[in-house]
Order: structure tokens, then C-alpha cells, then sequence
């Protein structure tokens, strides 16, 4: 856990809203990536990451203090989302939800983000169950053991579907005349 995670979370369990804020704080970029990586667009992207911070707040007391908070949020936050595309079926194009704003070279910026469209137009060709855990471990920045337990699937298979993910994005990107760097 993180520098006084642990101390933040037993003063949320006591009702301590700040702390709980600053839990937040702290992981609300990892969870909305995670999200949008998953359901495709930022408006359910950011409905997914509130909903997955309330979820997490109330059920709080049902944490283990032993496991990861890290994997404990993102299961939940996939588990959401995966029940959001259940029920809409929907798979809307990625957004990019680090733009930089302001300053830049144009024609990088342009590059940059056609390069992004590809990359989130290749994501939505893969199945959910490669996709799932590609973003855990890219957008997360899980290990695979998290992934698996993440997902309630054995590790052997999170490594296989992430190694299959890659593989099919690279040769995706490479049909569409990307450089296929996955």
C-alpha cells in the first residue's frame, strides 16, 4: 500500500469523509483509465469510476486490509464496467484522457491523436476478455496475479490473453498500416 494508505482507510471506516477523499485523490486517474479502457467513452467512463468510488465507500468494512486496495478498486471498477456493456452493448470509440492542452506543435498533435484513434479503434476489435486485462495491466498497471484475481480467472490465463491481446492489436495495426508497436 501506499505511504499512510492504511491509515487513510481506518479513518474512513471510522466516517473520516477527507480521508476517503484523499483515497480518491489518489487512485481517480487510475480508475477512469481503467474505465474508459473498458467501455469505450469518457461520459460512461467517468459515470463508471463514480459509481465504482461509491461502491468501494459502501462496502468499505468488507476490504481486507491484507489484500492490495489497488486490486480491490479496479475489480470493482471492472466489474462495473463490465456489467455497464452487458446491459448496453455498447462499445463507443476510446477518448483520450490525457490530452494535453494548451502549447504544442500542431502537427504533433495531430499525429499524436491520429495515432491514439488507431489505437483505440484497434482496442475496440478485441473481445472483451482480452481487452479486460490488457487495460488492467497497461492502464492499471497491475501485475498479472492482480489481474487474475481481478478478473477470477488463473494467471496462466491473464498472461495468455494479454500475449493474444497484443498479438492480435499488433497485427491489426499492422493491416491498417500502423507500426504495429503493441
Amino acid at each position: 500500500m501506499g505511504e499512510g494508505e492504511l491509515e487513510l482507510i481506518q479513518q474512513a471506516l471510522q466516517g473520516d469523509i477527507d480521508a476517503w477523499g484523499e483515497i480518491v485523490r489518489r487512485y481517480k486517474d487510475a480508475v477512469f483509465g481503467i474505465a474508459l479502457g473498458i467501455v469505450g467513452n469518457p461520459p460512461d467512463a467517468e459515470d463508471a469510476a463514480q459509481d465504482a468510488f461509491i461502491r468501494a465507500y459502501e462496502n468499505l468494512r468488507r476490504y481486507d486490509l491484507g489484500r492490495k486496495f489497488s486490486t480491490w478498486i479496479f475489480t470493482i471498477t471492472a466489474n462495473i464496467c463490465k456489467n455497464k456493456l452487458r446491459r448496453e452493448r455498447f462499445f463507443a470509440p476510446l477518448k483520450n484522457p490525457a490530452r494535453l492542452v494548451g502549447a504544442g506543435d500542431p502537427a504533433e498533435e495531430v499525429a499524436r491523436d491520429e495515432r491514439q484513434a488507431l489505437m483505440q479503434e484497434a482496442l475496440r476489435t478485441l473481445g472483451e476478455k482480452y481487452r479486460e486485462p490488457l487495460v488492467l495491466y497497461y492502464y492499471g498497471d497491475l501485475e498479472y496475479k492482480d489481474i487474475a484475481q481481478a478478473l477470477g480467472v488463473p494467471e496462466g490465463t491473464v498472461k495468455t490473453r494479454i500475449h493474444r491481446a497484443k498479438l492480435a492489436l499488433k497485427e491489426w495495426l499492422e493491416v491498417r498500416g500502423g507500426k504495429g508497436n503493441a
